[in-house]
């Protein structure tokens, strides 16, 4: 139908301008971040000022053998020395950026200014690359002890770090502590067998004392996936009351042994199909507080607009950019990666980017392969 006034005019292009102009913004709807949580820690040790991509810092190693000797009235032998050694390990810096541009004319249109946009939701964008950082390590971690061999299957074996033969990760499929080779077994439960009851959860705290089998810590987080979320739910082994730590409320199990986070982020095989019977295609982390070390580096200008006054037509554009870099580690572990770059995602996933540098029982990240 035509138009019949310019008032009708007026009334339809403020009808379709605050049309246009009705912007909102879609909630965020991502799994709670590790890097709110205690798994993440601080360590004095790590200096981010050092001149390099990479930084060191030394340790005392543990005695490998204690000695203490008996004191004699008749023996006038001197006593045995005490020996003790000291070791380093490396950690990687990574520096990230985030920018957006806006050509300045579009406000005329949309009415809105679009580097407000970007400015709303920094702290949201570099929350979430520090916790993908986080999962990449902790899938880092998992690669590199999968590589080194067969996992925990024993409750008497050798935890030290000279066992080069057993990676500290547990397969559920394997042969060992939870009997003969498997085939889909579950976390929660042997899925070949109609047991309920008291059986739910016995392979879960199979792989805790496993990995952790002089030191057992009071709380842990557990790190799934919704479908381990789901299953645990139905097998009815989600506490009623929660945890609060921080501003993050976290459902439980087992009266608060195990803090829950949930994460879409790809738990699949981390294994590099070194499991026993190639039937373990998850992985579920079991994860001590403090056992990635964080540290903030200082970058130049974390904050910059540069405006281009040409572009356009003459109209101009407006960037802006975000600039922060910080160092996520696995404690217990040293960086063999690349000492010539910033670490990326895809370097922190990788298994020849760590060496092991602690005893297995004191490491913080226990990756459990499953069905």
């Amino acid at each position: 139908m035509a138009v019949s006034s310019n008032t009708t005019l007026g009334n339809f292009q403020f009808a379709l301008q605050s049309a246009l102009s009705a912007y909102t913004d879609e909630m965020y709807t991502n799994a709670k971040k590790l890097s709110g949580t205690a798994i993440v820690g601080s360590n004095a040790d790590i200096d981010p000022s050092t001149e390099t991509f990479i930084g060191q810092s030394r340790f005392f190693k543990p005695y490998s053998t204690q000695t203490v000797n008996v004191a004699s009235t008749t023996d006038a032998t001197d006593g045995a020395y005490q020996s003790y050694t000291s070791d380093f390990l490396s950690y990687v810096k990574t520096v990230r950026t985030h920018g957006a541009k806006e050509v300045n004319v579009q406000r005329v249109i949309s009415q809105q200014d679009g580097l407000a946009k970007i400015a709303r939701d920094f702290a949201e964008v570099k929350a979430q690359d520090e916790d993908d950082a986080i999962v990449a390590t902790l899938k880092g971690v998992a690669a590199k002890e999968a590589a080194i061999g067969a996992g925990l299957n024993d409750f008497g074996m050798d935890y030290s770090q000279a066992n080069t033969t057993n990676g500290f990760h547990v397969d559920i499929n394997a042969a060992g502590a939870f009997g003969s080779a498997g085939t889909d077994r579950s976390l929660i439960m042997d899925q070949s067998s109609s047991l309920y009851g008291g059986i739910l959860g016995e392979n879960l705290f199979k792989s805790l004392s496993l990995g952790f089998a002089d030191y057992e810590p009071a709380f842990m987080y557990m790190i799934c996936s919704p479908e381990i979320m789901t299953q645990l739910r139905i097998a009815n082994l989600v506490d009623q009351t929660t945890v609060t730590e921080g501003n993050i409320e976290f459902s439980t199990i087992f009266s608060g042994k195990f803090r829950l986070l949930n994460t879409r982020t790809n738990m699949g095989n981390n294994s590099a199909a070194s499991d026993v019977t190639a039937e373990s295609v998850k992985t579920t982390f079991l994860v001590k507080p403090g056992a990635v070390e964080m540290a903030t580096l200082s970058v130049p200008t974390p904050t910059e607009i540069y405006r281009d006054a040409n572009k356009y037509a003459g109209s101009g554009s407006t960037d802006i950019w975000y600039r922060w870099g910080y160092v996520a580690h696995p404690m217990g572990y040293s960086w063999a990666g690349a000492s010539n770059a910033f670490a990326t995602n895809a370097t922190m996933a990788a298994a020849a980017s760590y060496e092991r540098k602690f005893d297995m029982l004191n490491l913080g990240i226990l990756p459990i392969f499953h069905a």
